[in-house]
Order: C-alpha cells, then sequence, then structure tokens
C-alpha cells in the first residue's frame, strides 16, 4: 500500500501537479523524503506524553492542536508522524521548497510564509487551516535565533483558539552541523531517539501584546525544559519503566511499514510511556511540571 501509494504520488511530483517548482526539485524532494526514512528507520524510539490525547495517530487523539519543536529536530517527527492531517509551516527560501515537496509527499500539508516574507498571509492561512487540520511549527525557523521562540505561533494560539503542545525531542550523540544557524542534528544510524510530549497550553483570546509576551517566554521555558530533558535521556539511555509500542504512522492510513516491535538487546525500537503523570516525569527525567504553563 505505501509503496504504491509513494509511486503514485511520485508520479503527481514529477507531471507538475504537486506544484509549479522544476521537475528537478521534485524528483529531488522525493528521493530527499525517502532517503530520510530509510534513515530514521534505523534509530530507538521512545516517548513519553503529560497527556496521551495530543498524539494524532492515537485513536484517542483530541484535537486539532498546534504541535511546537526546534527547528534542527525537523526529521524527527517527519518521519515518525506521516499522515496525520498535519500542515506545516515553512519558509519561502528556496532550500524550504525541497522539504515541502518532501513533506507533502509523505502526507503532510504546507503552507509557506515566516515571519520576514509572507508573515501574515501565513498567519490567515493557518487559521484557517486550523479550524480541521493539526499544524506543526518549528518557532525558531527559519533563521533564528537558535531556540528563541518567535510570538508568532502564541498569536495564532490565541488568535484560533487551539492549544500549543510543546515537544521535546533529542537524540544520542548526534552530529551537529555547527556552522548552521540552528546547529541540526543528525542522529547517528540506530542511536536512541526520545521525544517528551509536553501538555496542552491555552493561550487566551483576549490576551494583549504585553501578555502575548508572558506567554511567549513562558512556552518557550516549556519548549527548552522539555528538549533538554529529552537530550539528556537520549544520551544517557536510562529506561523509563513504563512504556508502550509507538509505531511509524498516521491516523488516516494504514501503516503497512511500521518499526518492528524487536527485543531489548535490537534496534529500531519505538515505544512511548503513556498517560505518565507530571510527577512520574519530574520522577524519572527531572522535568518540573511547575515549569508547565
Amino acid at each position: 500500500m505505501v509503496g504504491k501509494n509513494a509511486r503514485q504520488r511520485f508520479r503527481q511530483l514529477m507531471a507538475g501537479r504537486a506544484g509549479s517548482c522544476p521537475w528537478w526539485v521534485r524528483g529531488g524532494a522525493w528521493l530527499m523524503g525517502r532517503a530520510i526514512n530509510a534513515w530514521m528507520g534505523t534509530l530507538d524510539y521512545q516517548a513519553r506524553f503529560y497527556d496521551p490525547t495530543v498524539d494524532p495517530a492515537r485513536a484517542g487523539f483530541q484535537g486539532p492542536c498546534v504541535f511546537l519543536f526546534w527547528h534542527e529536530y525537523i526529521p524527527f517527527l517527519f518521519h515518525l508522524r506521516p499522515y496525520c492531517h498535519l500542515a506545516m509551516l515553512l519558509s519561502h527560501h528556496v532550500d524550504a521548497e525541497w522539504l515541502a515537496q518532501a513533506a507533502e509527499l509523505n502526507g503532510f500539508g504546507t503552507v509557506r510564509g515566516s515571519t520576514a516574507r509572507g508573515g501574515a498571509r501565513a498567519l490567515r492561512e493557518l487559521i484557517r487551516r486550523a479550524a480541521g487540520q493539526n499544524l506543526a511549527i518549528t518557532p525558531d525557523g527559519p533563521r533564528g535565533p537558535r531556540r528563541r521562540l518567535a510570538v508568532g505561533c502564541v498569536a495564532l494560539s490565541a488568535l484560533a483558539q487551539i492549544p500549543l503542545v510543546p515537544i521535546g525531542l533529542g537524540y544520542a550523540h548526534p552530529w551537529r552541523i555547527r556552522r548552521a544557524w540552528d546547529q541540526f542534528a543528525i542522529p547517528r544510524p540506530g542511536a536512541r531517539a526520545r521525544a517528551i510530549v509536553g501538555p496542552r497550553i491555552a493561550i487566551p483570546a483576549t490576551a494583549d501584546r504585553a501578555r502575548l509576551e508572558e506567554y511567549r517566554q513562558r512556552v518557550e521555558e516549556v519548549l527548552e525544559t522539555l528538549t533538554e530533558a529529552a537530550e539528556r535521556w537520549a544520551e544517557s539511555g536510562v529506561r523509563p519503566g513504563d512504556r508502550l509500542p509507538v509505531v511509524r504512522s498516521g491516523a488516516y492510513r494504514p501503516a503497512s511499514r511500521v518499526l518492528r516491535t524487536i527485543p531489548s538487546t535490537g534496534r529500531g525500537r519505538c515505544r512511548s510511556s503513556a498517560g505518565a503523570s507530571p510527577s512520574q516525569l519530574e520522577e524519572h527525567r527531572g522535568v518540573a511540571p511547575s515549569r508547565a504553563v
């Protein structure tokens, strides 16, 4: 099923029905998406949730939500949560065109814009999409500063009245592109990949600019706290006591290519800890629930 759908999407991309970019960009994006999924498919995934109902691949998902994670970890969720009614905010930069085409092939919608170019138009489109679709935003992109959360996602949450869900991500001993503004993380094959998914954060519709800035600072703090905790978890390799299988799958397409659950000594396993309370997270990973908004 997946192979047939991928081939069909590839033919559509090459025929130009997925956009007006050159054929070589469309073909390169198809290859890039396949390469990312092959590389990321070797990793050993685990995740912990403050609230498992924020996972868009689960039957009990309660959405829509605006998912936030740092730009340096884009391949993580690109691989793990395709076909989940997710739209990604991407810039108009030429490099982002490759990612936009690959994202569409992988079952994501895309909205083009940034704070520097097309921001107001992108915000209006995100509000329109949020009526029936989840959103994924890297709030420090597309040009940084690194791990500095822009206020746009907070304003979006207030205007659309959709909660933010911060996601901390980490790899074990990743390679880093040090010259890149975000120090982009490249996981080593078979490495540990960890996620800590925070609680919903609701932004009041009546918040003025001063209050939006307060929330911006608090959301940034929560996201960075979760990210640092996920990175420590990935580096240490200490496993939580409770975990459930998590597979590479979408909400509206059968997952015929999922990560296999194999014995604990192997790789390629993806697990989560569902239903964990904030106190349990604090006990296992040192995440302070009191920091959550």
